[in-house]
Parts: C-alpha cells; sequence; structure tokens
C-alpha cells in the first residue's frame, strides 16, 4: 500500500488551493522522512514516529508555526486514512505541536497607514498621464482601503468579484477559508475608493479578462496576491506585508472598544483562540505606552 497523497488532496474540496499544495508538501515530506526511517506506508507509522519527526523539525530550525501547520496536515492526512480503512487507528489523533512563536503581529504605525493609505492617483492633466495609469492608481487605492478598512486577507480581497459588493447597503460577501461566507462592511473611505475604481475599471478589460473579477491586474487578468505585494512595495513607508494590515485592523478595532466576538466575526474566523492574539498585541501596546510615559516605569 502507497502513501494514497494524491487521493488524500483531492478529498480536500472545501479547503483554498493554496492549503492544498501546503498540505500535499507537507505529507510529501514526512513520507520521505519516514521512508528514510523503514515506513514505507501509513500502517506502519505510531504516534512515537509521529513525535520523533516534529521534534526532527524542530532541530532543522523550522518556526514554530512552521512546525504546527505541519502537525495539522498530518492531524488531517491520518484522520482521513482512519475513514478510509488504511489504518486500524489513527496515530495522529490529538498530535500536540508548539503553538506560534510568541511574536506579536506587526501593527502599522498611525504615519505608516497615513502613507500607505494616501491616494496616488495622478493629475490627469500632467504630460504623460494616461487613463489606464489613473485606473491602475485608483485600483491601488481600493485595494490598499479595502484591506484596512475590512480586514480582508490577501486572498480574500483578490478573489472578490463583482457580484460580491453591495455598495447600497455597504458590505462585501467575503469566501472565506473553508468556502465559508461572511458578510464585512465598508467605512465610507473604502466605498469612495471602489466608487472611482469601478468608474475606471473598464479601462483595464481585455478579450481575455475575467468578467466577475473585481480587481484586475496590468495585463486584464484578476489580481493575485503578488500584485498586491507589489502594490504595498510601492507605496509603504518600510516593507510591509499584506497580512500586516489585517493585523492593525483587528488591533485598532479592540484598542476602540470593540467586542472580541465581533471581531472575530469580521475577522472570518473558526476559533476564538485565534482572535484573542489580537488582545495581547492591545495589552502589548498599553503596557509599552504605560512604560514610555510614566515616570517611574
Amino acid at each position: 500500500m502507497s502513501w494514497e497523497i494524491e487521493g488524500f488532496t483531492a478529498s480536500l474540496t472545501a479547503s483554498a488551493p493554496r492549503t492544498v499544495r501546503a498540505y500535499r508538501t507537507d505529507i510529501e515530506a514526512f513520507a520521505h522522512w519516514a521512508g528514510r526511517a523503514g515506513v514505507a506506508e501509513p500502517g506502519g507509522v505510531d504516534r512515537i514516529l509521529l513525535r520523533r519527526y516534529l521534534a526532527y523539525l524542530g532541530t532543522r530550525g523550522y518556526a514554530r508555526t512552521s512546525i504546527a501547520r505541519k502537525a495539522s496536515a498530518l492531524r488531517r492526512y491520518f484522520a482521513w486514512c482512519r475513514r478510509r480503512g488504511l489504518i486500524p487507528a489513527d496515530p495522529a489523533e490529538r498530535l500536540g505541536a508548539p503553538g506560534g512563536t510568541g511574536r506579536l503581529p506587526r501593527v502599522l504605525s498611525g504615519a505608516e497607514l497615513e502613507h500607505l493609505l494616501a491616494s496616488r492617483v495622478p493629475e490627469a492633466d500632467r504630460p504623460g498621464t494616461t487613463r489606464r495609469a489613473e485606473a491602475l492608481a485608483h485600483r491601488d487605492d481600493a485595494v490598499v482601503e479595502l484591506l484596512y478598512g475590512s480586514g480582508l486577507r490577501v486572498s480574500e480581497c483578490c478573489g472578490l468579484d463583482l457580484g460580491a459588493l453591495d455598495v447600497r447597503r455597504g458590505e462585501v460577501r467575503v469566501l472565506g477559508k473553508g468556502g465559508k461566507e461572511r458578510l464585512v462592511p465598508l467605512n465610507t473611505p473604502t466605498l469612495d475608493a471602489l466608487a472611482a475604481y469601478l468608474e475606471r475599471r473598464g479601462v483595464l478589460l481585455d478579450a481575455d479578462s475575467p468578467p466577475a473579477a473585481l480587481f484586475l491586474n496590468t495585463r486584464g487578468a484578476r489580481l493575485s496576491p503578488r500584485d498586491v505585494h507589489r502594490i504595498l512595495g510601492r507605496r509603504a513607508l518600510v516593507p510591509t506585508h499584506p497580512h500586516a494590515l489585517r493585523h492593525s485592523f483587528a488591533t485598532h478595532l479592540l484598542d476602540n472598544g470593540a467586542d472580541l466576538r465581533v471581531v472575530q466575526e469580521l475577522l472570518g474566523h473558526a476559533n476564538l483562540q485565534t482572535t484573542q492574539i489580537y488582545t495581547h498585541v492591545s495589552r502589548e501596546r498599553l503596557l509599552s505606552a504605560y512604560r514610555r510615559a510614566h515616570p517611574r516605569a
């Protein structure tokens, strides 16, 4: 019997393509490592071997978050093997793994946000300004406003279709992890930026463009996460990952009194524990301000 990795990945119908690729890579890496240890199929794996593998990853310098993801892949894989009858018992059931690194997510400063959110739309009468350049600048404004104003993941932002927007109600329907939908409100600056972009979106369309895609890149294709990285690279004061805008969105809501459950719903977290890291961020910001300001701190 083989590891049947193809069958496992085919079963992940509710997972995003990026998650499927990551899980496939994780299980292939484990199968290769187990093969070197003399185990050629899932039936030969026990809990001790799995713990040895996670310990091995730690000695190889993998981040604790990466090890935690690999442990999650192993739990999913062996649960699938058990359901398929490939193994008599699940060795990965309740398999523990280290959590995050303890490093708090980076929250953008006021100056960083102000610089990032400032419009870069060129003046229409400036020499060399084209309708296409103007449309791309308005697109960039809308993307950045949406990432910070609504806390979307970059993959969610890129995956939006025109039909997901409800401008009248001021909300957007987002398809999140696991195929779960949620409604996220849009603030006034985001709605204004989207309206300005939508007026000019047609300039970016060509014969091969996906007609439903909300955001288009310079080639007329659907905007990709790599394109968003480039947008932030052009606009940010310091190197900034798209997820930093999501971190800032959540932290600023909690700083200003938002309920943790509400933030969980807005972010699309299935587990409240995932959202609770932002309470730690807010607490750390509070303590940092105290240490800077109090004369005896």
